[in-house]
């Protein structure tokens, strides 16, 4: 800078420029960033939040459809099964009046008099055997009773007497047992052996 004392001198002075405070503009020319990183961090923590929820409702989903697919299994599965049954035994109560048509014709074979027409009786004993070979046919099969020992689960015991035959042993069969695939369908009634009492 320049001033004038004389006339045609001009005299220099030194003008010293303070330098501003670097640390305080360097301060105030930074931005400003508490603000956006609490922003972002709370965005980050609102998006864990909804994938943790939907996670949850995901593997809740998983859990149904798992319990909803076992059910769907073990309803086909009894469906099957009772499918099978109905094929087996549905008509378990029309064999079981058959047999007493089986039963009358063995009584008639049984009390026929000697004297009866030779072909009548041959007649019956055909009648009575293609009856049983239909109904064997559709799974009906008659229990065993000759020297079988007595079985609750088949035989009726009807009267015990006494016997050579050891004990519990069945000795006379009254009336034909018979079993439909399997499940008992009508026990034997049975006489059983009461033992030698002598």
């Amino acid at each position: 800078m320049t001033t004038e004392t004389q006339p045609g001198k001009k005299e220099y002075r030194d003008v010293s420029v303070e330098p501003a405070d670097t640390e305080e503009s360097s301060t105030q020319g930074e931005p400003q960033q508490t603000g956006a990183q609490s922003t972002d961090s709370g965005g980050v923590n609102s998006a864990e939040s909804r994938l943790a929820a939907l996670e949850a409702q995901v593997k809740e989903k998983e859990a149904k459809y798992v319990y909803l697919y076992a059910e769907f299994e073990n309803f086909k599965k009894r469906a099957i099964k009772e499918r099978q049954d109905a094929m087996k035994y549905g008509w378990e109560n029309v064999a079981r009046d058959l047999l007493a048509v089986v039963d009358n014709l063995e009584r008639a074979l049984s009390h026929m008099p000697e004297a009866t027409d030779k072909n009548l009786r041959v007649g019956l004993e055909m009648v009575m055997n293609q009856f049983k070979a239909a109904m064997q046919k559709q799974g009906v099969q008659q229990i065993e009773t000759q020297n079988q020992a007595f079985d609750p689960n088949l035989h009726e015991a009807m009267a015990q007497e006494a016997s050579d035959q050891p004990q519990g042993q069945i000795v006379k069969q009254m009336t034909s047992g018979y079993t439909l695939n399997g499940r008992l369908l009508r026990p034997a009634q049975v006489v059983i052996s009461a033992g030698n009492t002598n």
